[in-house]
């Protein structure tokens, strides 16, 4: 099992070995803006690197949404982060569902999401697989619920989406951790990525608020977290506070053997 975890961007391959991680994750450019990634100055030794790397994209990008000033940007940033992350030897980009605007169809939504991996597939494909990712909150988004997911799903699965599983997300949306995995893979019939974040927030919160897996102000049983992570049999990255995300490796790594 590879775990690791979400660092910051201008040294990654210190931070892993810091953690003693064999995953990391980091951001190419601002998470709040709407730059297009710069080569990174340790890309080649990333690359070369036996360390598997996951790139998160920013959090503006919004392929569902219906605001062209919203939509249109959020799909060629995927790309261009996508081939940024290629450039590095990423195995995939982690986008965020999206959402509608309030009022607004879920179904546009989604179908803006299958325009986006059809635009692609006519240019030949993305650089990277695209991995959908689950989210806490929001009365239109496209991730929140695992019967949305669904629909989601039958646009984009045939172009081998990908899909990573948050925890604190799933947990804030109110979802079944013991049966998350489960209820997924039967959705998507694949995990590619999981986020082991414990929540300092209740159950059905539908808050975003991270907590180290061990220790702090988490609210999620860390044995329940290790169950999940097991059950999903894909590489882990804890995007918890820093200060605690070694032991959160260390933690995992002996409850899975």
């Amino acid at each position: 099992m590879q775990i690791g975890a979400h660092v910051r961007d201008d040294d990654p391959l210190a931070a892993v070995a810091e953690r003693e991680a064999d995953v990391v994750q980091f951001f190419l450019s601002d998470p709040q803006g709407w730059k297009a990634p710069k080569p990174h100055p340790h890309g080649e030794a990333i690359k070369e690197s036996p360390v598997e790397v996951f790139i998160h994209a920013p959090y503006l990008i919004n392929v569902a949404s219906l605001n062209n000033r919203i939509r249109i940007p959020s799909r060629k940033n995927v790309t261009q982060h996508a081939d940024g992350a290629a450039a590095i030897g990423a195995k995939g980009l982690i986008v965020h569902g999206g959402h509608v605007g309030a009022g607004a169809e879920i179904e546009k939504g989604l179908e803006n999401w299958r325009k986006l991996f059809e635009r692609e597939a006519d240019k030949g494909g993305f650089a990277v697989p695209i991995l959908i990712e689950n989210t806490a909150g929001g009365d239109h988004a496209m991730t929140r619920e695992l019967e949305v997911i669904a629909r989601l799903w039958e646009q984009v699965g045939e172009f081998g989406a990908g899909f990573c599983l948050d925890t604190c997300h799933a947990y804030a949306a109110g979802w079944d951790l013991a049966t998350a995995v489960e209820r997924v893979k039967a959705i998507t019939g694949r995990i590619d990525l999981v986020h082991c974040n414990n929540s300092r927030d209740e159950f059905g919160s539908n808050r975003d608020r991270h907590a180290n897996v061990v220790e702090g102000e988490g609210t999620i049983d860390p044995e329940l977290l290790a169950e999940v992570v097991r059950q999903a049999g894909a590489p882990v990255v804890v995007e918890t506070p820093g200060d605690g995300q070694a032991a959160d490796i260390a933690y995992l790594r002996e409850q899975l053997g």
